[in-house]
């Protein structure tokens, strides 16, 4: 992700980033080559978020006597 801000990894090493770097001049004509990087980034996110909060909700000691 920080390689479509021109802060990550730079090409030819690939990177969900750099695909959307790459794919961003056909936008206009191909959007759909925006859709699988794009997708991978907000699934592993979102999956990150839920790890996240799976383990606060495990491991938080506050929380153990709410249930």
């Amino acid at each position: 992700w920080l390689a479509f801000l021109g802060l990550g990894q730079q090409p030819p090493t690939p990177s969900w980033g750099n695909m959307l770097a790459e794919y961003l001049p056909f936008y206009n004509t191909h959007p759909w080559m925006m859709f699988i990087p794009g997708t991978a980034i907000v699934l592993s996110v979102l999956a990150f978020i839920l790890l996240g909060d799976g383990l606060r909700d495990a491991l938080d000691p506050r929380l153990r006597g709410s249930i």
